[in-house]
């Protein structure tokens, strides 16, 4: 079976829950002696304010492009047997998952480290646009790793160690560069504290 054919992506639609355990045996396989799983769940607050829901919304066909080619660059990088991907589009309630990963591998440290990975990708590169409904306002909100990584592409500096080359080199392969959003009129604009929010 070829590397591409044991990797599922998929964008689920609005009021779809992830089905945990779906992907869990999908990534599961003889030859993996390791299974590394995220879940990525709406928390009721940040920054003090109480956090109601998250929302969530994709440019679908370029997301789901650029969730298989950073899928690709983890097999480049590590020995994996099987990855799945899932994301919810729509409102995502306090204490329900709004992404999914699992990587299978014979041995842990790959799935592990390609675990940490494709998740850092995707919230630094994938065009999902995440809003924070607070009970007193919302706002759309910028990953910290976009942030970073946006910074990253304006500095001119070599590269200083070998970490910092296995980040380069994986950004270089990322299909999509830097997510943008929008802001329209009328919309909040947000400073980079601000916007600093992990899942």
């Amino acid at each position: 079976m070829a590397d591409e054919d044991r990797n599922l992506v998929e964008i689920l639609e609005e009021h779809t829950e992830i089905d945990i355990a779906k992907y869990i045996n999908y990534v599961s396989a003889p030859e993996a002696g390791a299974i590394a799983t995220f879940s990525g769940t709406t928390r009721d607050t940040f920054d003090g304010k109480a956090v109601l829901e998250l929302r969530y919304e994709a440019y679908v066909p370029m997301a789901i492009r650029c969730m298989k080619s950073i899928c690709s660059s983890a097999r480049s990088s590590w020995n994996l047997v099987s990855i799945a991907v899932a994301h919810r589009l729509g409102p995502v309630p306090v204490g329900k998952t709004s992404v999914f990963i699992a990587v299978s591998s014979v041995h842990r440290v790959d799935s592990l480290d390609a675990c940490k990975f494709i998740i850092d990708e995707i919230k630094a590169s994938v065009p999902i646009w995440k809003k924070e409904v607070y009970s007193n306002g919302e706002v759309w909100k910028e990953n910290s790793e976009f942030l970073e990584r946006r910074l990253d592409l304006g500095k001119k500096d070599g590269i200083c160690n070998e970490k910092d080359f296995e980040a380069q080199r994986h950004i270089r392969k990322s299909c999509c560069g830097a997510k943008v959003r929008v802001v329209g009129e009328g919309d909040s604009v947000i400073s980079k504290h601000e916007a600093h929010q992990d899942l």
